[in-house]
């Protein structure tokens, strides 16, 4: 089955609200490359279903169950071919989760999609699945000379809108054609070793206006300025349209029903047999068949398989033969932002809908009212560096009131995305350097190994569009090297 692909008819901002620019600071670009799970078990058993499983041969092994996984999962079926999952969580997704917290739904990875990305839109029509969004905040919160005040909604669009066109200057020439992000190779040969903090001293900004813009670069970067790349925001900008608008719109839609929705429907597509609490310990590639090893002890076997894990998971894994150069430079460097934790939180004292932003340093580099509850409301809050304890109620208590005094934190649900075994990072934000030293090598597949993961997307890297993009191509490149095998392969042995 092909899918058709249809161009995004929602231009770059149009018809949104100007006031959401803080969702462009709430890091929710934890998609990139993961898919979502619901707090109850999902619908597909960790045992093997369907008359694949009875005959016990799979002809591509699929190594983690996010959008890329998932995606070239239901490619592969369409192709004709018999995929199997592995995926080491007892639960589908990735740096992805939709759960539960206060009775009320919530998301503790990927929470918002835009207009500007084609492929899950196309997705979300296929499978006839609708998009809602959020109510803007009342109250903007935003850093002083003297802490964090209040500042009108105008002041703040204005300003912000100001700082954020000085930042990108010369993005649309670095992207003229961002989903060909090597376009001009010439021109990035030196903006790509330029750092987030490199582009900020570049600007020469007062202290106030730093301490504006400072939260998203640091935030987005995972702890602080140096680490991310300026042009990995720089393409995020002119994929958005090269406008603060289109930019905000990036985060603008949530998906009815979850995250959860979507990918369960594509899962659903793929009749893969699924095998949940599988972490895989190592991939050998003898030339002929692909034989994959749980850390249990467990071995399948098939013609050819996808790895479609976070790149930052791959040192983890032992491969025969080992992995390409320039795939073991990438997750030594890592691509998944180093710090990343999501919080969810009851707040009671609060009148109103908040927006605050942190500076660079500040210990919620955003913080933002979602649901009203019977006593108070849910509020997002995205926090890097210095890290929080989660399970630190009182913890997380002192740090919502440096920004929010009257803010008073009754529970609070948290996934920390560095510490997690099964993906060592947040959303993927390319390092200096690594878009014109391993693009498009790192997309390449090691002789019966493809690699599926939003952290290696030629687009929207980070996001489930580029998940969504890597899955394709993956699927792809497994389908030919099946092609070259046959469809003989034996799928386990203890």
């Amino acid at each position: 089955m092909k899918i058709e692909r249809r161009p995004s008819t929602a231009p770059a901002g149009r018809g949104l609200p100007r006031r959401t620019l803080l969702k462009a600071g709430g890091l929710t670009a934890l998609t990139v490359a993961a898919a979502a799970a619901t707090a109850s078990a999902p619908a597909f058993a960790d045992t093997p279903e369907g008359p694949d499983a009875i005959e016990g041969t799979y002809d591509v092994i699929v190594i983690g169950a996010g959008y890329a996984g998932v995606t070239a999962a239901r490619e592969l079926r369409a192709k004709g071919l018999r995929p199997l999952i592995l995926e080491a969580r007892g639960r589908i997704g990735g740096r992805t989760w939709t759960s539960t917290f206060q009775g009320q739904q919530v998301e503790l990875g990927a929470q918002w999609i835009g207009p500007t990305q084609p492929l899950v839109h196309d997705e979300l029509t296929r499978y006839g699945i609708t998009t809602y969004s959020g109510t803007p905040p009342t109250r903007y919160i935003m850093p002083s000379g003297t802490g964090f005040q209040a500042f009108p909604p105008e002041e703040v669009d204005s300003r912000y809108t100001t700082l954020m066109n000085q930042l990108f200057e010369g993005a649309q020439e670095l992207f003229p054609h961002p989903t060909d992000p090597l376009y001009r190779a010439d021109l990035l040969a030196t903006a790509d070793r330029l750092t987030l903090r490199d582009r900020l001293n570049q600007l020469r900004l007062s202290p106030q206006d730093e301490s504006w813009i400072s939260g998203t670069t640091a935030g987005y970067s995972g702890g602080a300025s140096t680490i991310g790349a300026y042009t990995a925001l720089a393409q995020w900008w002119s994929l958005a349209g090269n406008n603060v608008a289109g930019y905000e719109a990036v985060m603008s839609q949530r998906i009815t029903g979850g995250m959860t929705a979507l990918l369960s429907a594509m899962l659903a597509d793929s009749r893969a047999v699924l095998r949940l609490n599988a972490p895989v310990a190592a991939v050998a590639d003898d030339g002929t068949r692909v034989r994959v090893t749980l850390k249990s002890g467990q071995v399948y076997r098939a013609p050819a398989a996808v790895v479609a894990v976070p790149v930052n998971v791959w040192k983890t894994i032992a491969f025969t033969p080992g992995l390409p150069t320039v795939h073991q430079q990438a997750t030594t460097q890592g691509v998944g932002v180093p710090y990343s934790n999501k919080l969810w939180m009851h707040v009671t004292g609060l009148p109103d809908r908040v927006a605050a932003r942190g500076a660079e340093g500040s210990p919620f580099t955003t913080l933002l009212s979602q649901n009203p509850l019977t006593e108070g409301q849910l509020m997002v809050g995205f926090n890097s560096q210095p890290p929080l304890d989660g399970t630190n109620t009182a913890a997380v208590r002192d740090a919502v009131r440096t920004m929010v005094p009257e803010a008073n934190v009754v529970s609070v649900l948290a996934q920390d995305w560095g510490k997690d075994p099964y993906s060592l990072g947040g959303w993927a934000l390319r390092r200096p350097g690594q878009l014109t030293t391993q693009l498009p090598a790192i997309q390449q597949p090691r002789g019966r190994v493809s690699f599926a993961s939003g952290d290696i997307a030629t687009g929207w890297v980070g996001f489930v569009e580029g998940a969504i993009e890597s899955g394709l191509r993956a699927a792809q490149q497994a389908a030919k090297a099946v092609g070259s095998g046959g469809r003989s392969g034996l799928s386990s042995a203890a």
